[in-house]
């Protein structure tokens, strides 16, 4: 079915993505309405279950979809000419930033599936969202400048301790907002304290 809808001529196509995007990211799976979806989309109910047999099947083609898009439209704006771990790490989360702008709906779907409780975060999911980390990664911590590290400190260790604590981070900031939507987390409150650790790491293991 998906092959059907894939079929369809672009504008028709992004409009049922962005209403599906919006109404799962603001009312979640269980509470996410078809009715809506149709509505916004301006298509008829018949045509959505022509394309999708389902609720579920809907989701998870806005799931490939949104995985898709962040690998070819957000990681590679990630500047490995940038040496410095630290101002990679800035200048990934502006680019971040700039891909919520121009895709809202995405970001905030694919939030609240990272967010989700419950049987939505499928083997399958979670495999691709550590997929999607481990691409990152390597990302970030690919062709960077170890003089920058004090003299005094081993720069391999230091790495080593600079991940483990942005591996914390994350896990700290899923924990916190588990459950809840993600056009509720202030971003910017989160950006301005993510800047803020990264000042610290900078004067902790920088010359």
């Amino acid at each position: 079915m998906a092959k059907t809808f894939e079929n369809l001529e672009g504008e028709k196509q992004q409009r049922i993505i962005n209403a599906a995007l919006e109404e799962f990211a603001h009312h979640g799976f269980e509470e996410a309405s078809t009715n809506r979806i149709v509505k916004k989309a301006q298509i008829g109910k018949g045509m959505l279950f022509y394309y999708f047999n389902n609720k579920q099947e809907l989701y998870y083609y806005l799931v490939n979809h949104c995985f898709d898009l962040l690998h070819n439209k957000y990681l590679p704006q990630i500047n490995l000419n940038e040496p410095d771990l630290i101002e990679r790490y800035r200048k990934a989360t502006v680019s971040k930033f700039s891909f919520y702008k121009e895709h809202p709906n995405v970001f905030n779907f694919l939030g609240t599936l990272m967010l989700a409780d419950g049987d939505l975060l499928t083997e399958e999911v979670q495999e691709k969202i550590d997929h999607l980390r481990h691409v990152g990664y390597d990302l970030v911590y690919n062709n960077l400048d170890y003089s920058r590290f004090r003299a005094d400190i081993d720069s391999e260790k230091a790495m080593e301790l600079i991940k483990w604590a942005m591996e914390g981070y994350q896990q700290q900031v899923l924990a916190t907002f588990k459950g809840e939507k993600m056009m509720d987390v202030d971003l910017d409150q989160l950006s301005n304290e993510f800047s803020d650790y990264l000042d610290v790491i900078k004067t902790a293991f920088y010359k």
